[in-house]
């Protein structure tokens, strides 16, 4: 323990106000006990009430005289301790991406506070056999039923597990405390973990590696024997084996005593590749995601503290995981959207997780068939080493695609979702006893309902979207939840024609059984898997051939392994590019490549099948081709002409407030600082010329849940001229004391505002 008169603290309330730490004394009793990122109880504000916090830093250096300090009251036994370099990577965090210093805190620490240890309780005969079974006639005769029950399994088994006493033979817990009080019985307890992962399946060895994967393994694992810890990116086509290199360097990993960190985008690709890692690697495998239980997840990070975990597999909150010894981080899909959160701070998994291998000395492996551009960039720059695999280890070929132009089937008078070849390789494919995934980017029947006589459009009366039309009749907010059943009639001309335009994944599912009696359906978007085993039990249902096709949304597409998948069809190529997002083409490329390597991965050739409105668009020519560089080129001309990232970077200034005219003056000063700030003369030493500012103006959508929203987006080629920006516009914010307005801070965004 660090020895110091003084601690640091942050307290743990999330307002800029108290965005810095606060310095206390340490008590007689606590000094050399107290390390940095203990959790405490201190006195805090003018009434002195007690308070959570966070150790930060222990010194000798006095901030003010100690007459003014306040005590430090104790240490929260419940809390749970933050290492140093959780500690180190928050502070990162709040300084790169904005926002307070408790919450990055709160976003790096995998759990908050302790939980009870599971216990495991067994119950032990303490008499011998012939004793049991001459109380077990008593009880029988004086009609003490429980007992008798109980006493009647003691005389052939010696030890019982407790559940099965309380279970199935209905014994209370009171019974039970009575016959241990007789010294008849022992409760015996031991602590257990709760363990997530409830697989049985055998040990399998590692498969032969091809040339080029052995090349790239043995690479990543020499540079890290001399003291190298590089970022490397793996673009691989579907299907050409970069798991098999990552099960490879792992293992080399674990060889080294090292620990390591798979990230995967979706929590529904977590069950397939946990398969695979726990098929090699064992009980030495766990996962850590949102569905786990507050216990579930605290024995995890304990597992991973005390060594006895070597991989941990989850989305980008696992890259949190207490490691002591991390050696390796691999990101699949590093392309994935999903990598980015969505709350403050609005980190990235990449670039933090370059940070985190920084402090831990550890490599970082990113893989994907179509990298991000932001990756690409830096691998063709020389900053990441670039690792190609470009051919699929099945031997087979990629599967052929197709561009459906819907325009010509409208043309010729087909209205169906499903043009003509794809209905007619449907049915092919259902003879064969082939299987089939059919990807729309859409949810549930999502679609705006409007009247065809006025034009009137259904919207939430708290946020500035429309209504989205769901099975029983009801009309959706995907926003805040708000919920109205469907008129019947127009709200504003009264006429009857207010319909919805139905297009998503439950229209598909019916029509799939209206069009072809006696097929097998599976759906997978948002409204099929709510509860905690539903992507396990759909995605093993699908793969044990319970059913002829899957549909669904983007979820579907993403690493999904299933051999006897030979059809691909993708309903609504165009949909991603009515986005106003510049990265539109990138997403677009990306999802179609990405759904069509879902086909042939095993024996079987695979064909896949684009139907869209705009089949000359760059994006889906490129994807049709499955040609990466091609698409990298054309795209990055874009992206260098509008000097968007990665050629450049971008800040968006979220500003929220619950009043509209509060809302607009705070963004109009906030876009001022920012102008004044972007100036080549202003007083930043960061001030660039290149440096612009467009705003402020209302968000695309104006109003979530009754809070106004005002965007200002700020781009420059200097990251340090955006982060200067930002800290100009937080210091003015925190002289203000603002309750009903915030603002937040998006660096490089993935989505529009």
């Amino acid at each position: 323990m660090k020895q110091g008169r003084y601690a640091n603290i942050i307290i743990d309330i999330s307002h800029e106000k108290v965005d810095r730490p606060f310095q206390y004394k340490i008590p007689e009793e606590l000094k050399g006990k107290l390390s940095e990122g203990a959790c405490v109880q201190v006195p805090f504000g003018t009434g002195n009430r007690l308070r959570q916090g966070y150790v930060v830093e222990i010194t000798d250096k006095a901030e003010f005289p100690d007459e003014k300090q306040k005590l430090i009251k104790g240490i929260v036994t419940k809390g749970v301790k933050v290492e140093a370099d959780a500690i180190r990577l928050a502070a990162w965090m709040k300084d790169t991406y904005g926002s307070t210093m408790i919450a990055a805190l709160k976003t790096v620490l995998p759990v908050k506070q302790t939980m009870k240890p599971k216990e495991k309780k067994k119950i032990t005969r303490l008499l011998s056999g012939e004793e049991v079974c001459f109380l077990w006639a008593e009880c029988v005769r004086k009609h003490q039923n429980a007992r008798a029950r109980v006493l009647k399994a003691l005389c052939t088994e010696p030890v019982l597990p407790y559940e099965l006493v309380v279970g199935k033979l209905n014994v209370s817990p009171a019974s039970l405390k009575s016959l241990e009080g007789q010294g008849v019985i022992a409760i015996e307890r031991e602590s257990c973990y709760r363990n997530p992962v409830k697989l049985e399946t055998a040990k399998e060895a590692g498969k032969a590696l091809s040339g080029e994967q052995e090349s790239i393994c043995e690479s990543i694992l020499s540079d890290f024997d001399m003291g190298k810890n590089k970022t490397y990116l793996i673009r691989g086509i579907t299907g050409s084996g970069k798991t098999e290199v990552y099960l490879s360097l792992i293992e080399g990993m674990i060889k080294r005593g090292k620990q390591c960190i798979v990230l995967i985008p979706e929590i529904a690709l977590t069950y397939q590749t946990l398969l695979r890692f726990y098929k090699r690697f064992g009980d030495r495998v766990s996962v850590i995601n949102s569905t786990l239980s507050a216990g579930e997840k605290f024995d995890q990070c304990e597992r991973a503290k005390k060594g006895e975990l070597d991989v941990i597999i989850g989305p980008r909150s696992a890259l949190f995981t207490p490691f002591p010894n991390l050696g390796m981080i691999v990101m699949d899909e590093e392309h994935e959207a999903s990598y980015k959160s969505e709350t403050m701070p609005r980190y990235h998994a990449r670039e933090t997780a370059r940070y985190l291998a920084d402090l831990k000395g550890a490599s970082l492996v990113l893989g994907s068939a179509t990298p991000s551009l932001e990756a690409y960039y830096r691998a063709r720059a020389g900053e990441y080493e670039l690792f190609t695999l470009d051919r699929r280890l099945t031997g087979g070929k990629p599967a052929e695609v197709s561009i459906i132009d819907l325009r010509e089937e409208l043309k010729s008078g087909n209205r169906s979702i499903f043009s003509r070849r794809l209905q007619e390789l449907i049915e092919d494919r259902l003879n064969k006893k082939e299987q089939i995934m059919l990807f729309l980017n859409r949810r549930g029947y999502a679609g705006f309902v409007s009247c065809r006589s006025c034009g009137y459009v259904m919207k939430c009366p708290h946020c500035d979207v429309s209504l989205s039309q769901h099975m029983g009749g009801r009309l959706v907010c995907h926003y805040c939840g708000y919920e109205v059943p469907q008129p019947q009639k127009c709200p504003s001309c009264t006429s009857p024609y207010i319909l919805g335009f139905k297009a998503g994944t439950q229209q598909i599912e019916q029509l799939l059984y209206k069009r072809f009696p006696g097929i097998r359906v599976l759906r997978m978007d948002g409204d099929t898997t709510r509860t905690k085993d539903s992507y396990e039990k759909i995605l093993t249902a699908f793969s044990s051939g319970e059913a002829d096709v899957l549909t669904g949304t983007q979820m579907i597409v993403k690493g999904h392994d299933f051999p006897n998948v030979t059809l691909v069809g993708i309903l609504a190529a165009d949909l991603s590019l009515n986005d106003s997002n510049y990265r539109a083409g990138e997403r677009t490329f990306q999802l179609l490549t990405q759904a069509a390597g879902r086909a042939g991965r095993g024996t079987k050739p695979g064909e896949a099948l684009i139907q869209t409105y705009r089949p000359d668009h760059y994006s889906i020519v490129r994807a049709a081709r499955q040609d990466y560089e091609a698409f990298y080129d054309e795209e990055i001309l874009y992206r260098e002409m509008g000097a968007y990232p990665p050629a450049g970077h971008m800040m968006a200034i979220l500003i929220n407030a619950r009043e509209e005219q509060k809302g607009e003056a705070l963004s109009k000063r906030a876009a001022e600082l920012a102008r004044g700030a972007a100036k080549p003369d202003g007083k930043l030493s960061h001030s660039v010329p290149d440096t612009s500012v467009m705003g402020p103006a209302k968000a695309s959508i104006g109003k979530i849940n009754d809070i106004y929203r005002f965007i200002i987006y700020c781009k420059s080629s200097d990251y340090g001229q955006l982060t200067a920006i930002k800290d100009k516009i937080e210091q003015y914010i925190q002289s203000l004391g603002l309750k009903d307005e915030n603002v937040q801070f998006d660096f490089d965004p993935i989505e529009s505002y």
